[in-house]
């Protein structure tokens, strides 16, 4: 033993063994060497007991889930003279379906709460369901019914990621309670360790909280209310012995890297547990991570974020498109609030407003008026009410805002004409919020790359609480969108605005 110190009542290696005064020496992590032959923990019962019941439900919604797409495929297709062969395929085609989303890896514990994984392998499963069902029918010369699978296979996947949302759900709930978390022992350094710890911390949805620390020796911890993570000298794997831990997260750090990272991760292996990496990276999404072999290292490549070319023209067609089909569907509701804005206050039914888009090009934005006309003149004797943020002017009761104003904003009806922007070009469905030139002038230099994309009419300020947000806190959201943007990601977003929106949280 060369390189690690055993824990208590085993004697250090002479070449690990205190310094003499004077003398410098690295931190040296309190790892000890595998033991041949451990035996895993058995009282890690309750991780165990939550991931068995979310497998099998995860199992049975798919089951279910393939059942009744090749019911209603066989209905759809054949009504009611269904040939025995079709009986057949569609009794077989429920248990490949169920091999397809294993070998996809939908129903590894990892994934199982994270959200976008599980639904990847959902859609990957359909997939080669899809190439599976054709090259079986073009080797075994049989002829099926290009109908019944297009209907099988849609549907199918389509109620199996219903089902898996259904399970997400309620193991958030369960999560947010406390219950079926996974227990981390994060290893780094002080201001490591407490990043870490935060960020995994802050969104209790994932299922991870920390109930431990380690630090390199001559490291001392300072942070309220984390007693355990204060002991610079445990040793890491009598520290996941102790506190059961399920996870131990290590945070990058040159002593505990290479051989000696290879060796815990062996130690961990035999108890059963599971090790990850932060590299310290943060903000960027996982399309954008890839681990690429280099002369025998495992290196980490940081893809660039699309700013340009194809992704952009798609981009810029998706908004037409649905933007046009949008404003097609809001019309009658537009011609309304057009009369009620009209009828109801004095001004003009539209407040054009100079804000500033893609490239720092600056556009009219549409709204509907929300407030009387000389709002602007009056805002100077409220700022000393300002409830937004350090940069914005935002007030709950603002008296400026008329009576019809205030039900337009809170469901954000107001924002509606600005699918007309979105036609024009100036802006897109989701992005960064449309900054004011007088908040463009206070930015920093890294805040300039959130015009990078166009802005949207809705984005992940609008489903993170709007008004309710920090300007640190509304600024780090859009440069996340900006270097992470997908249309995956807009879908999402989309579907999360229809819900921000309905429950009008920081609407005002």
């Amino acid at each position: 033993m060369t390189e690690f110190v055993m824990s208590e009542g085993v004697a250090e290696p002479a070449d690990l063994r205190p310094a003499a005064s004077g003398e410098r020496r690295r931190p040296v992590w309190v790892v000890p060497d595998v033991v041949p032959g451990i035996v895993p923990r058995a009282a890690r019962f309750t991780e165990a007991r939550w991931v068995a019941k979310y497998r099998w439900a995860a199992l049975g919604g798919d089951l279910a889930a393939a059942l009744f797409g090749v019911s209603l495929a066989l209905l759809i297709r054949f009504g009611a003279q269904i040939n025995l062969s079709y009986v057949v395929i569609g009794a077989a085609l429920p248990i490949a379906w169920l091999v397809c989303v294993a070998l996809e890896r939908g129903y590894e514990s990892r994934y199982f709460g994270t959200g976008p994984e599980e639904f990847r392998s959902i859609i990957r499963s359909a997939v080669a369901l899809t190439a599976v069902v054709a090259i079986a029918s073009y080797a075994t010369k049989s002829q099926v019914a290009r109908g019944f699978v297009v209907v099988a296979v849609p549907i199918t996947c389509l109620a199996a990621m219903f089902a898996r949302w259904l399970l997400h759900r309620q193991i958030s709930r369960r999560r947010f309670a406390g219950r079926c978390m996974r227990r981390v022992l994060v290893v780094g350094r002080n201001d490591q360790v407490r990043t870490l710890r935060r960020h995994l911390e802050e969104r209790p949805t994932d299922g991870y909280v920390v109930v431990a620390g380690c630090l390199p020796r001559g490291d001392a911890f300072e942070e309220p209310g984390s007693e355990s993570l204060g002991r610079a000298e445990m040793d890491i794997l009598a520290a996941v012995d102790d506190y059961g831990v399920d996870v131990v997260a290590v945070a990058t750090d040159p002593e505990l890297a290479g051989h000696s990272l290879r060796k815990l991760s062996w130690a961990l292996e035999q108890r059963g547990v599971e090790l990850i990496v932060s590299p310290g990276i943060v903000e960027v999404a996982g399309p954008r991570i890839s681990i690429r072999p280099v002369a025998g290292l495992s290196l980490l490549h940081l893809e660039r974020p699309s700013v340009s070319g194809g992704p952009h023209v798609l981009k810029s067609i998706f908004d037409r498109v649905v933007g046009c089909l949008l404003l097609l569907g809001v019309a009658p509701i537009l011609l309304v609030t057009a009369m009620l804005v009209k009828l109801t206050s004095r001004g003009p039914v539209l407040f054009r407003q100079t804000r500033v888009g893609r490239g720092g090009e600056q556009f009219r934005m549409l709204k509907f008026r929300t407030m009387v006309v000389d709002a602007e003149e009056r805002k100077a004797e409220l700022h000393a009410l300002n409830e937004g943020n350090e940069v914005l002017f935002k007030l709950r009761d603002d008296p400026r805002v008329t009576r019809i104003g205030r039900y337009l904003r809170r469901f954000s009806i107001d924002e509606l004409p600005q699918l007309a922007n979105v036609l024009r070009g100036d802006m897109s469905l989701v992005g960064p919020r449309p900054p004011l030139p007088a908040e463009v002038a206070q930015y920093a230099i890294d805040d300039a790359r959130r015009m990078l994309v166009k802005p949207g009419l809705t984005g992940l300020w609008q489903v993170s609480g709007r008004s309710d947000l920090t300007w640190e806190e509304s600024m780090r959201l859009d440069l996340r969108y900006a270097d992470n943007w997908s249309i995956a990601l807009d879908l999402l977003i989309l579907w999360k605005t229809a819900r921000a929106v309905l429950g009008s949280d920081g609407a005002y």
